[in-house]
């Protein structure tokens, strides 16, 4: 028997988006491209999800979900807080700097620091990743994102 759950959900999803897609078609290009975006991948997702319910083994078993096995608890809890600190840094950072300096280093540091990658490849990658992200929401979409707390109190 399928999960009913997640079907139904699927469902609802694709329902939305497809109503989110069609909505849009009569929009002037820029105020469409958005919802077409976000709309498209998502009701394709949600119908991958309707097909691998229907179609998928139905004799499998639900796998029991643990955390870290494994691994010490005291590993466990180290990785977990660190992951969240990372998390909190961004937030932080796109509070302080805003996405368009926040982004870029976050990616910076997670590569050098966590990833302990070269400083050839840190510098490269960033770049790349910094110019893609200035490319499609600043010159592209028009989507500039308002400065950090930091800008506007110093000016």
């Amino acid at each position: 028997m399928p999960n009913r759950a997640s079907l139904g959900l699927a469902i609802v999803i694709m329902l939305v988006s497809a109503w989110g897609i069609w909505s849009a078609l009569a929009w002037p290009l820029k105020a469409k491209l958005f919802p077409l975006v976000i709309g498209i991948p998502l009701f394709c997702l949600a119908a991958a999800e309707v097909l691998w319910v229907l179609l998928g083994r139905k004799d499998a078993e639900a796998a029991d979900f643990q955390l870290s096995a494994d691994q010490p608890a005291g590993v466990a809890l180290r990785r977990t807080l660190l992951a969240a600190a990372w998390a909190i840094g961004f937030f932080a950072a796109i509070i302080l700097f805003g996405f368009q300096i926040a982004v870029p280093l976050l990616v910076f540091s997670y590569i050098r620091l966590q990833g302990r990658e070269s400083w050839l490849f840190t510098i490269v990658f960033t770049a790349a990743l910094w110019a893609f992200f200035y490319g499609l929401f600043d010159l592209v979409l028009h989507l500039p994102f308002p400065a950090g707390l930091v800008f506007e109190w110093f000016g």
